[in-house]
């Protein structure tokens, strides 16, 4: 029987999506809930699942197409799977394609190719199955393909005697020159699109503004070193830098709450919760996750949030939801190398902390220049609802929560 593979709906403001990558070749053998295909709405990526096990007979829609809800993408033939490979003579069910009743065809079709890595393939006219995947869960990346050539034996090509020009030979560049010179046009994804739009919104609509400070780590990195071993033993999860910013981010909340407001139209909104923002880069571009009520939360707690929230985002696996709602961001530069950089806020939030690379750098300590792990944090508000006073205080205060942790334990 065939089965429909339609588009589901992903939010209450979501209408359509764009098709991403299609995980399986039509022809090929799909389990009840193992992922078919990507889909991109303007807030997440995520893989769609089938919804019976049998043959992927065909791709009602291509990638990059852009659907309403509800669209037929996909037909799936509901069927067994077979208990040996189909002889190359015998035809598969009725509309599966040939080769996906073979079993070489199966080894390519285990291999989750990433769109960077697709386009690899395609520019070097190789098979994914011709590549061997390094990446995580078995993935193909762009640096696996990049590695295959660099591995692969020079060839030798024979070249053509030139026809002799009339023009001076100054004005044709060389031929390995121009060729050199080409473009590639690939469509924005709706996660893209939608990024760069709240992006340039969020610079028109608000009063943004940024002030900065550094931190002394020296406490911090001592605390890891010291329980950092005993933490992952009991908890199955390393004991990071976020989770110490997460709590001093919401002792300053709780401070100054014009931080964690926004504006409503006319109106203030006081919000009396921290569900903090985590930004996560992902293949599809940066989303941001959302701890809930993180300010009820342990330190090992926040660090599995963490965790589980950026895998699955970078997996393509988390929902809408858990992108929505967010009252502060917290976004870690540091981790690219980034020194000092001034970060957008994320609307309708009032402002979002930057963290930044840790350097040992000379600083005064009680007359005393000194050695000591800094970094440089940034605090970008929206002038319109807070103060630089507010806003001062407010990175001044993570400052002395993060270098003196035990503050955030007494409260003063």
């Amino acid at each position: 029987m065939a089965v429909e593979l339609r588009v589901p709906s992903a939010g209450e403001s979501i209408t359509e999506v764009q098709i991403g990558a299609w995980l399986k070749p039509e022809g090929a053998y799909v389990e009840r809930d193992e992922a078919v295909v990507e889909i991109e709405t303007d807030k997440a990526s995520m893989e769609l699942p089938a919804p019976v096990s049998g043959f992927l007979t065909k791709h009602v829609r291509q990638a990059g197409e852009v659907v309403p809800v509800g669209t037929v993408i996909a037909i799936i033939e509901e069927a067994e799977r077979p208990t040996t490979p189909l002889p190359a003579h015998v035809a598969p069910p009725p509309g599966v394609a040939k080769a996906a009743a073979q079993e070489p065809a199966r080894r390519s079709e285990e291999v989750r190719v990433m769109p960077a890595a697709r386009r690899a393939l395609a520019q070097a006219g190789l098979e994914a199955s011709d590549v061997t995947p390094t990446g995580p869960g078995g993935r193909l990346l762009k640096e696996d393909v990049e590695r295959h050539l660099a591995a692969a034996p020079a060839v030798g090509t024979a070249q053509a005697t030139p026809e002799r020009s009339t023009a001076p030979s100054a004005v044709s560049p060389p031929a390995e020159a121009a060729s050199d010179r080409q473009e590639e046009v690939v469509p924005m994804t709706m996660l893209r699109r939608r990024i760069a739009q709240r992006l340039v919104e969020a610079k028109q609509t608000m009063a943004m503004l940024t002030t900065f400070n550094e931190i002394d780590m020296s406490a911090v990195l001592r605390l890891r070193e010291q329980y950092g071993e005993d933490f992952q033993k009991r908890y199955n999860v390393k004991l990071g830098l976020m989770s110490f910013f997460v709590k001093a981010a919401i002792d300053a909340l709780k401070r100054w709450p014009a931080v964690n407001a926004e504006i409503r139209g006319t109106d203030i909104v006081y919000k009396n919760y921290y569900d903090i923002g985590v930004a996560v880069s992902t293949d599809a571009g940066l989303v941001v996750p959302v701890i809930r009520n993180a300010e009820r939360l342990s330190f090992a707690e926040i660090e599995l949030a963490i965790a589980d929230l950026a895998t699955r985002a970078r997996e393509r696996r988390i929902s809408v939801e858990e992108l929505q709602g967010g009252t502060f961001t917290i976004t870690n530069g540091g981790v690219f190398g980034s020194l000092l950089a001034t970060p957008i806020i994320n609307p309708p939030q009032s402002a979002i902390l930057g963290l930044h690379v840790i350097q040992e750098r000379p600083v005064a300590r009680g007359g005393q220049v000194v050695i000591r792990p800094m970094m440089y944090v940034a605090l970008t508000y929206d002038h319109r609802i807070i103060d630089g006073r507010e806003s001062v205080s407010f990175l001044k205060r993570i400052k002395e929560c993060v270098e003196e942790p035990a503050r955030m334990l007494v409260e003063v």
